[in-house]
């Protein structure tokens, strides 16, 4: 199945976008691609392209926040995070509003799907959480919970979640994962949680689980 990829600029940030042959008679999933800290869209594309996904659309931003030469991130870590989770909220959802925008001419159901890696994992949990945009399925490799601005949760329709992390994950202890895909749990989300000996990192069993996920 070949994906054709094109870069465009949303809001003055650099999107690049990969399209599938679509069947409009079903529904389509959009999904939204979200790279690690100081990182690029192109580190998730390689990613997404490994994934063999029917009826698909795929959306690959960048970070709104600097991190150094041409490397983004989602939100800054320290005294500001909050503030800058925030920030963050309110950029993706614009990304989604352009990413439907930009499809408007597809006639069948568009259904916004999230998934990401290490901060982008955490970026997908921490918008199913705080967003205001309705999802379908979201997936988390790797992924973590920030510190969240002082607002209340509101209650949300309930979404199937796939959370992967690794036991020799370095970087993000696997107690922090966990405890982020307890918190979905406790917000009344279906999580399938999976623990794996892997390190930081997405290999090829976590991009069949993914193809599973999302194809079904």
């Amino acid at each position: 199945m070949t994906t054709k990829y094109s870069t465009t600029e949303w809001n003055n940030k650099k999107v690049i976008i990969g399209e599938t042959e679509i069947d409009e008679k079903k529904p389509v999933n959009l999904l939204i691609g979200f790279h690690g800290a100081s990182s690029t869209p192109e580190n998730i594309l390689v990613l997404g392209n490994r994934l063999k996904l029917q009826n698909a659309l795929m959306v690959f931003p960048e970070g709104p926040v600097k991190a150094g030469d041409d490397i983004w991130s989602w939100w800054e870590d320290g005294p500001r995070q909050k503030e800058s989770v925030e920030s963050f909220v309110t950029y993706t959802s614009e990304i989604i509003d352009s990413a439907h925008q930009h499809y408007l001419n597809i006639k069948g159901p568009l259904r916004t799907c999230l998934w990401g890696f290490s901060q982008g994992g955490a970026a997908s949990l921490t918008y199913t959480l705080l967003g205001p945009h309705s999802l379908f399925k979201v997936a988390s490799i790797c992924g973590f919970l920030p510190e969240f601005p002082d607002q209340i949760i509101e209650k949300k329709e309930a979404l199937d979640i796939l959370g992967i992390f690794g036991s020799n994950d370095e970087v993000v202890p696997s107690f922090l994962a966990d405890h982020a895909l307890e918190e979905m749990k406790n917000h009344g989300h279906q999580v399938e949680s999976k623990e794996t000996t892997q390190p930081h990192e997405i290999n090829l069993e976590n991009l069949q689980d993914l193809c599973d996920f999302f194809n079904i």
